[in-house]
């Protein structure tokens, strides 16, 4: 671990009872969501992570608990430091509350998280699809999305893809 990271992490442990792993020399801190606020505007407020560079999440269907993480990567230009905040949710009823009030550029991003994820963001002020219609049922970049492609039609296969396709009637 970078040795300017030693001490954000040990105040995060203290405060929050964060744990963190580190890979590939990139440092994970783990909090709950209801601590996700508060540890942001620690990061912003007292060590200078001005950034939010990332928010996304994971999914690691066909774990349930918990089945997201919510990633918000944090960046400070100042110390030349990243660290990542991860919140795990459960996949009955995913919910974190909102950052657009420690990180103006969350708005956008939570909303690619309801809309792609299917995570809601209590408190967001306009909790509405960004990316895809409004029609659209499902998250598509959660695991158990249906994929509903079609497969490629190449001379091996030619007969049995030509069977399937719908053609005009005449």
């Amino acid at each position: 671990m970078d040795k300017k990271l030693e001490p954000i992490v040990k105040a995060a442990q203290e405060k929050f009872s964060a744990t963190y792993e580190e890979f590939r020399d990139e440092v994970h801190l783990f909090v709950k969501p209801e601590q996700i606020i508060e540890a942001l505007v620690l990061m912003r407020d007292e060590h200078n992570f001005e950034l939010l560079s990332a928010l996304t999440a994971t999914d690691y269907w066909p774990q349930e608990t918990p089945r997201f993480h919510v990633i918000y990567q944090l960046t400070s230009l100042a110390k030349n430091l990243s660290v990542q905040i991860r919140v795990p949710i459960n996949g009955s009823s995913p919910k974190v509350p909102t950052a657009t009030g420690v990180f103006g550029s969350a708005n956008w991003r939570e909303r690619e998280l309801l809309d792609m994820f299917g995570i809601e963001v209590e408190g967001h002020p306009d909790p509405r699809r960004i990316l895809m219609p409004e029609e659209t049922e499902g998250h598509p970049l959660r695991k158990d999305f249906p994929l509903g492609y079609e497969e490629p039609q190449f001379t091996f296969n030619f007969d049995d893809i030509d069977l399937r396709k719908l053609y005009a009637k005449e």
